[in-house]
């Protein structure tokens, strides 16, 4: 009998420091993963030119733009190509009703569309989920894994992603506000003397969100004015993001406290609310 139970401990062991080395594997596989599209969004950001500071440009927006311009990017001049950005907060993955608590970074080309976004994200204890999204030249790539093991979500480029993952790059724009100067992929059409509609376009797509802005000249929120698909396994973009505690950071005012929900039939659904933590530009 102890012979019988050693034996059965001894196996026991043996899988459960298998599956300890497969996953210390996959996730350095993943990783480097994650590694490899960073460094790629900073290839790409470093072929594109900083903001030219058209005055006459500026002048020539419509209102509530330029006065939001004016408080966010002071100086048009701004030289800033990339931006590295950490964030911490509530996370509900899709296709479900709680929140998790979640740590993420994104590495953005502040002059381009592309990005990369990885996120930890814990399921169970000693159990979480790693997921990143890589937008470049265009083109989607996202991955979700279980315990940095198992995939579970798996999309590649569509017209549809490549969109979303469009105006995810536009929607996140706040945060790098020097991207929506003129002379870069944004343009800007007026509504009225609270709204604008951004349209970022590339890669022989385009996509909009309708600026809400505050008195004070910051950007309240952006909205996409076309409903979401709350079916998909993936939640892309959103449609709606909220913007506030806005903060001085490298010569501009950045937005820290974010909220970031699908939104269709009138209704909006929350899935990643939170606050920047960690924020550098170069």
């Amino acid at each position: 009998m102890i012979r019988a139970r050693s034996f059965a401990l001894a196996v026991v062991l043996t899988l459960v420091v298998g599956f300890a080395t497969i996953v210390g594997i996959s996730s350095l596989q993943t990783e480097r993963e994650i590694d490899g599209h960073r460094a790629a969004v900073r290839q790409i950001a470093g072929t594109f030119r900083p903001a030219s500071g058209d005055r006459a440009a500026l002048q020539a927006l419509p209102a509530p733009v330029k006065r939001y311009l004016e408080f966010a990017v002071p100086d048009p001049e701004v030289g800033y190509r990339v931006v590295n950005i950490q964030a911490e907060g509530d996370f509900r993955r899709p296709l479900t009703d709680g929140f998790a608590r979640t740590t993420a970074s994104q590495t953005i080309a502040v002059r381009t569309p592309a990005l990369l976004f990885a996120a930890t994200t814990p399921i169970m204890p000693g159990v979480w989920a790693r997921a990143y999204d890589f937008f470049a030249d265009g083109r989607m790539e996202m991955r979700a894994k279980i315990a940095s093991t198992l995939t579970v979500v798996d999309e590649s480029a569509t017209d549809a992603l490549n969109r979303t993952s469009l105006r995810r790059w536009l929607l996140e724009s706040p945060l790098y506000p020097m991207a929506l100067l003129p002379g870069g992929p944004v343009r800007w059409e007026a509504i009225d003397d609270a709204h604008a509609r951004a349209i970022v376009s590339g890669f022989g797509l385009e996509a909009a969100l309708v600026a809400t802005f505050r008195p004070d000249g910051s950007l309240a929120s952006f909205d996409a004015e076309q409903d979401g698909d709350l079916t998909t396994p993936y939640h892309g973009s959103g449609e709606h993001v909220t913007r506030d505690d806005y903060r001085p950071v490298a010569g501009m005012m950045i937005p820290h406290a974010f909220m970031i929900a699908r939104a269709a039939g009138g209704e909006t659904y929350p899935f990643w609310k939170g606050a920047i933590t960690s924020i550098a530009f170069e």
